[in-house]
Parts: structure tokens; sequence; C-alpha cells
């Protein structure tokens, strides 16, 4: 199936096309410090003075100062219509999953991510511990440049903006180019409310030319990046020779023990799986359920939306993804599941119900690795997710590795269940940053009002999967700190105590 066959399906499903949104004017609200028109385009030395003279202005603001701005620009960024207009548009623009999801998945953002930053101290002490004669002082990293990916791209300059500033930094974004005039549009709404607070403007700036050699000056020149694309732009992130964050390539695994609540899961890994048409990296990928409640489980995706595919429709659905068996299809990324389903030739019962589909695999064998070199249990960015049995929990952990370590190391897994003690040792096997229990991976991993996860935009993947951090990125990492050390009265470590066990054991 071509990439027109695809257009043409989605078009045909969907009832619209996915036109290239048109290049914002001046009366679309996008002046010169937001984006700029060819003739009077900044270079990065030039963007870069104007963030470093900000950022001064506001580098030793007190507290109560800060949270004003903050709260400023949260309040501008949530109201109902702007996010309205701003998922709208992000859709038009890129053609990435719903409109109603992304204004969903924004303002839950915004919301989440004040949460987070209010009543957090950063500017001056923060911490002082008298018993060690320490006092703790927060200060900004300087200009941070935001490399920022085309799904959801309004949430990601919004969600990465609020802490940095909180953090009293200032913020260039290099947008994905098949989301400039989003990202652009939701940097000139958080100038415009930095104005109303007596802060610069040019605080948060957006660069209107997104080339590869733009963005690599710009990265070089900053104090911070954080990269939050694909894995050539973190690639270069960390080979700009300026300090680092990125996120990591997700693909999550997820169990269904026998003890699960099969409704309950199967309603959550829809709603992950199938929200904002798949195109986050913590989206459920590939789902291991035990076999015997795998029947029970199927009835219950079913009922809630998702459609099964049989051995032939898979073979049609793994095609359309990876053409050549290797690389995904780009115009198959972000697609309702219906369209995909026209484009692969399978027929559904009712395609406006339709949420996900679930590509059915064989079971588990014995020692639980599964066949990795089918390109279905990668990374697929669409309402699209595996199935396969296993009779032996051990076999289900070790295809969890296996599953991870052949893409998503390092990034999450997930597990359903009502037992603890499998949770301990999923937890202790897999090498994933975050592991969800009883919850959808794609809902829990960034922060969720119902789990205890903080709010982000950069999911980091740890030394497993290539990243300098291995937790949710948030505004503790955009801080450098002062630790100011008083004398204390000298205190010698009794040796019995550090050796003596050690000692006993000696011949």
């Amino acid at each position: 199936m071509s990439s027109g066959d695809l257009r043409e399906a989605d078009a045909a499903v969907t009832h619209t096309g996915v036109p290239d949104a048109p290049a914002p004017s001046r009366r679309d609200g996008m002046p010169a410090g937001g984006v700029s028109t060819e003739k009077e385009r900044p270079d990065v030395e030039t963007t870069m003075a104007r963030a470093r003279r900000a950022q001064a202005e506001v580098e030793f603001w007190p507290q109560d100062r800060v949270d004003d701005l903050v709260a400023a620009l949260g309040w501008a960024a949530y109201q109902e219509d702007t996010a309205r207009s701003l998922a709208d548009l992000a859709y038009r623009e890129t053609g990435l999953g719903d409109p109603e999801h992304l204004f969903t998945l924004y303002r839950r953002r915004v919301l989440g991510t004040l949460r987070d930053l209010h009543g957090v101290v950063t500017s001056g002490i923060i911490e002082e511990l008298p018993e060690r004669g320490l006092r703790k002082l927060a200060k900004p990293i300087g200009v941070i440049a935001v490399a920022s990916p085309a799904t959801a791209p309004c949430s990601g300059v919004v969600g990465n903006a609020l802490p940095m500033l909180k953090t009293r930094n200032a913020v260039v974004i290099t947008p994905n180019p098949r989301a400039r005039h989003s990202a652009a549009r939701t940097v000139e709404l958080l100038r415009r409310a930095l104005e109303t607070v007596g802060a610069p403007a040019d605080l948060v700036q957006c660069l209107p030319v997104t080339d590869r050699q733009t963005t690599e000056a710009l990265m070089a020149a900053a104090d911070l990046v954080i990269a939050a694309g694909g894995p050539g732009t973190v690639r270069r992130a960390y080979r700009s020779g300026t300090p680092a964050i990125s996120a990591g390539v997700g693909n999550p695994a997820v169990i269904v023990d026998a003890s699960a609540d099969v409704t309950a899961a199967a309603e959550l890994i829809v709603l992950g799986g199938s929200f904002n048409n798949g195109t986050s990296c913590s989206s459920e990928s590939n789902v291991l359920v035990d076999a015997g409640i795998a029947a029970a489980f199927r009835d219950q995706l079913a009922r809630q939306g998702a459609h099964l595919c049989d051995p032939a429709e898979t073979a049609r659905l793994r095609t359309l993804l990876w053409p050549d068996g290797r690389l995904l299809n780009r115009d198959a990324v972000g697609r309702p599941a219906a369209a995909l389903a026209a484009a692969a030739g399978i027929d559904l019962a009712e395609p406006t119900k339709t949420a996900a589909l679930v590509a059915q695999l064989p079971p588990l064998a014995p020692g639980g690795v599964p066949a990795l070199d089918d390109p279905m249990l990668g990374e697929k960015l669409a309402p699209v997710f595996t199935v396969s049995t296993f009779t032996a929990f051990d076999d289900a952990l070790v295809a969890v590795e296996a599953l991870l370590g052949r893409i998503g190391q390092g990034h999450s897994c997930g597990i359903h269940t009502e037992r603890p003690d499998r949770v301990v040792r999923l937890a202790e096997r897999a090498r994933a940053g975050r592991v969800m229990v009883n919850q959808s991976t794609a809902v829990g991993n960034s922060g969720s009002f119902d789990n205890g996860m903080p709010f982000t935009q950069v999911i980091a993947s740890g030394s497993w999967g290539g990243c300098s951090r291995s937790e949710n990125v948030t505004w503790r990492d955009f801080l450098n700190y002062t630790y100011v050390s008083h004398p204390l009265p000298a205190s010698l470590p009794d040796e019995e105590t550090l050796f003596g066990a050690h000692w006993r054991r000696l011949p």
C-alpha cells in the first residue's frame, strides 16, 4: 500500500484531508519577536544575544515575582479558547494525532506542570541543613535550547517553557519543521503574557528556520540543550559540546497476569494505545497476557473498540506500517485506526467506533524470547499494539527484557496485576525508568493526576537508552546549585563500625 493510498484512505474515512497549514501572517498574531519573515529572519547569534539580555534582567528576581510570571504564562496558555485554537492549528499543520485529544493533552500538561511548580522555591536559598553546616542556593543555567518534536507541538512548548522560566532561564525553541507554525504561535502567546508582568518578551523565542545547520548552531551556543525529537536530533544534541538532556525512544511492553482485572486492563490499554492516535512514545505497544485469561481479555478489547486482526490482516497491516520490512512508514504515523484499516484492506464492522488495531502474534515459546526480527514488535506511533500470550510469568519477564532490549530500553513498561510480588519482580528485572502498575503507560508515564509521577515533556531513558537522565525531566534539571559550607566540629567515623563485620569474617 502506497503513501498516496494511505492519504486517500484517511480522507475517505475521516471525510477531511490534512492540508498543509498556510504560513501564519501578522494578522495571525505573529510579530517579529516570535517568528520572522524571510526578510527579517534573525540568525542564531542575534537570537542568543537577545535571550542572554532577557535572562540577565530576571536572573536575580525574587521568588514572588517569578511566581507571578509563571502564573501569568500559565493562565494565558490554559484558557479553553486558546487551547482549542492551538490544538486545531497543530492538527491542521502536522496531520498527526486527533484534535480533541491534542486539546485534552495540552490542557492536562499545562495544569499538571503548574501544579508541580506551585509553591516550589527556585530563587535564593532553597535548602538549609544546619546539622551539616550547609545551605543550598538555586541559580539559573542561562539560555536553554529546546529541540521540540512534531507530535503535540504546542504542549511541548508550554510544558518546557513553564519550568524553565520558573527557574529564571531564557528559552529558545527550535521546532520540528513540520510543526513550526504551531510552535511559533504558541511562543508568541507566551511572549505577550511575559510583557503583561513586565518581563522581557525575549525570555521565550522561536527560531523560524529549523534546518539542521541552524539547529546545530543553536545547540552549540546555548548553555543547555533539551532534545525531545527523534534519534537524529538527540545525537546532534549530545555531539554539540553543550550539556544536554534528551528523551528516550519508547516501546512500552505491558504484562496482564491471571490476577488482573481484565475489564479494567483492557480499557486502560485501548485508551493508552489509541490516545492521540498512538503518537506518544509512551503508548502501549506490546501486550503480554496470561493464556488463562486471554479469551476474556480479547473479548474486553473488542468491547473497548479494538479490532483484533486475524493473521492475514496482521500481515497486511505489517506491510502497510513497514513497507520495506525495516523503516516505519511516515504516512502511517498518527493516523486513525479506521484510516489504517482501510489502507491495509481490513474490513471493520464499525469504522467510526474503532479506536485501535490489535496485531495478534503467536504465543511466547518456553523461555519467553519473542521473534525479535518482527518489526511489529517495535515502536509504531500509531493506534496499533500487539498481543501475545504466555503460560509462565517468568517467560513474560524475559519477553519484556527482550522487547525493551530491541527498542525502548530504559523507557517504560507496565503490569496489570493484583500481586505486589510480581510488581517487584518486574521492577527489579526490567531496564526501564518507569513501571506503571494497573494504569496506562501512555497516560501515566509523563505525569498524571492519579499517580505520583511528575509532569514532564521529556521522558528520559537513562544510560540504558543513551540518555543523561533516567527520571522524568523537571524544573530541578534547569538549575545550577551553589552549596555554602560552614565548618563543623571534626567527627571521625569509628573503624569498628565501618569494618567490624568484615574483620570478623577474615581468617
